[in-house]
């Protein structure tokens, strides 16, 4: 899919009939050629091009409405953080109802796992289901991260020192290994690892963003008002992941 806004150029200056014949040549060739990739990599895939008029962001939400997945790409690293994405990229990625995968300019497939970011919301079976298909069909290894931070002492003159954290650890494994369990057995194939992290969920799957082909976490879905997403795990990863970040959104 592409978009391209020749309406709202014409209303700042004067576009003849060429001019708007040129953007459209140009837009047909940006997808006949995207099209053409995809279907050497995917020949058995049915592959359509599409050419809208209007603002991209504004389109594409259009179209996420009835979408089961989107894919977009960024502007890639270098300028200033909050540039990192695009606007196009982050507003898409902030407001569709559809699950949203952002592929950085630069980020290349590995031989890594897949890892998954989970915590105790209802998205968590979402994330799940969507990184254990995406392992499977790599033949890839699945990392499971999950961060969690040790309770604080009850009164105040005691110290982390005083407090359980291995009975927590233990507690939050069970946990873990409990949400897990039926996935396991659903893809037996998929080789699967654990995380627990006292670091933040976000800067823990950054780092092992380094070493993944996909990163997969939940997202608030539909509904999300502007601005809701800034600063969650999501977005940040968005801005700082190293490999594709795919937004599940629960369905």
């Amino acid at each position: 899919m592409h978009a391209y806004d020749w309406i709202q150029q014409e209303s700042r200056v004067d576009i003849c009939g060429e001019d708007i014949d040129v953007a459209r040549e140009l837009a047909r060739v940006i997808t006949a050629e995207a099209r053409g990739q995809a279907l050497r990599t995917v020949p058995d895939v049915d592959v359509r091009a599409d050419i809208v008029i209007g603002p991209a962001t504004d389109r594409l939400l259009e179209i996420a409405e009835s979408t089961a997945l989107m894919v977009l790409g960024s502007r890639g690293r270098g300028g200033l953080a909050g540039l990192l994405l695009g606007s196009v990229s982050r507003r898409v990625a902030t407001h569709a109802p559809c699950s949203v995968v952002v592929v950085r300019d630069g980020d290349t497939t590995s031989d890594g796992p897949v890892v998954a970011g989970v915590d105790d919301s209802p998205a968590a079976d979402d994330v799940l289901k969507t990184a254990f298909e995406a392992a499977a069909d790599r033949s890839a290894g699945l990392i499971v991260v999950r961060s969690h931070l040790p309770v604080s002492p009850l009164w105040p003159s005691a110290t982390m020192a005083d407090v359980d954290t291995r009975g927590q650890d233990v507690a939050e494994q069970t946990r873990l290994d409990e949400l897990l369990e039926p996935w396991r057995v659903k893809y037996p194939d998929v080789p699967v690892g654990t995380v627990l992290t006292r670091e933040s969920a976000a800067d823990a799957l950054v780092v092992a963003s380094r070493t993944a082909q996909l990163v997969v976490v939940g997202s608030r879905g539909r509904g999300v008002v502007a601005g809701a997403l800034r600063g969650s795990v999501g977005l940040h990863l968005l801005h700082h992941a190293h490999c594709p970040v795919y937004l599940a959104r629960q369905s």
